[in-house]
């Protein structure tokens, strides 16, 4: 006669997370929130999404707006900025996941036709805490604060801009690579550098992609002889004899040697600037743009853009 067979035990659904594999000296459960917490400190976003479509239990640690605020925070590398308006996951998904791979999102609803390929930069993030900026194409010394002047006087005269009504908190930016509008410049290639620098909640506001919000030209300045290198900055004002945005003036260190021909990069707390060497040309021109939320809003956006002459 066979052996009776034990009857195989139906497959359910796990009715609790805990272990129950308890031993006389100490009880470990594989769940405890605490250690799924400190656990999450470690993983990047894609890695937090996959572990909370596991299971119920792992979605509601993994989804807590703390530990996307910790992993934002993190990865951009800037202190917290206090209250925001919107969940720290759509924040992560505006500054990571919503990044085409060629860095074109930027462009996607604003002149998408003019972004060339994969020819793009993450730079990282910055703050602006006053709203306050001085946007600037010399880096070479420290720059001092302006006095009160007009705009056109300090384009002209300096080739500053100031902008007013920034919107504070978080600001990402990136170096692009976008074809210049047709020109008469028989010396220009058809490419200018732009550095594009966005409020972090920009992605998240319905009015900007359905176009109610666009940039303008805050001005222009030309630069009518041979330029070294085509350097442009954005800085908080408030800040900017901060020891930490000194080092952006500490020019050498940074730009690299006069035959590198690939721009160079230096980001502070609240500060960003790009440099390229240039070779041999007749001078540059520079535009500045912003946009604004809605008219009369505060600066969500600005571009500055370099186009050889």
């Amino acid at each position: 006669m066979g052996k009776r067979l034990r009857r195989s035990r139906s497959i359910c659904c796990c009715a609790s997370p805990r272990s129950s594999h308890r031993t006389p000296h100490a009880i470990f459960s594989w769940y405890e929130e605490d250690v799924w917490t400190e656990v999450a400190k470690y993983l990047d976003g894609r890695s937090l999404v996959m572990l909370a479509v596991t299971c119920k239990w792992f979605h509601r640690i993994m989804m807590e707006d703390s530990v996307w605020k910790y992993a934002c925070l993190r990865d951009l590398q800037v202190p917290d900025p206090g209250n925001v308006p919107f969940k720290w996951i759509e924040l992560y998904s505006t500054a990571f996941e919503f990044t085409f791979a060629d860095g074109s999102l930027t462009y996607m609803f604003r002149q998408q036709e003019k972004h060339i390929g994969i020819d793009w930069m993450r730079i990282g993030a910055f703050l602006f805490e006053s709203p306050d900026a001085l946007l600037t194409e010399s880096l070479i010394e420290s720059i001092k604060t302006p006095k009160e002047e007009t705009t056109e006087k300090l384009f002209h005269k300096e080739g500053f801009c100031l902008v007013n009504s920034i919107k504070t908190g978080i600001w990402i930016a990136d170096l692009q690579l976008v074809r210049c509008p047709v020109c008469d410049l028989d010396t220009c290639d058809g490419t200018m550098q732009t550095l594009d620098a966005r409020h972090i909640e920009l992605f998240l506001s319905e009015e900007y992609h359905s176009g109610i919000w666009d940039y303008y030209l805050l001005g222009s300045h030309n630069i009518n002889k041979q330029a070294d290198g085509a350097s442009r900055g954005i800085f908080d004002l408030k800040h900017i004899n901060d020891e930490s945005t000194t080092d952006i003036f500490d020019y050498k260190t940074w730009v690299g040697k006069r035959i590198d021909w690939q721009p160079k990069t230096k980001i502070t707390l609240h500060a960003v600037a790009v440099n390229t060497n240039l070779q041999e040309n007749e001078g540059l021109q520079i535009k500045y743009h912003a946009m604004r939320a809605g008219k009369g809003g505060e600066v969500v956006s600005i571009r500055i853009s370099q186009q050889l002459r």
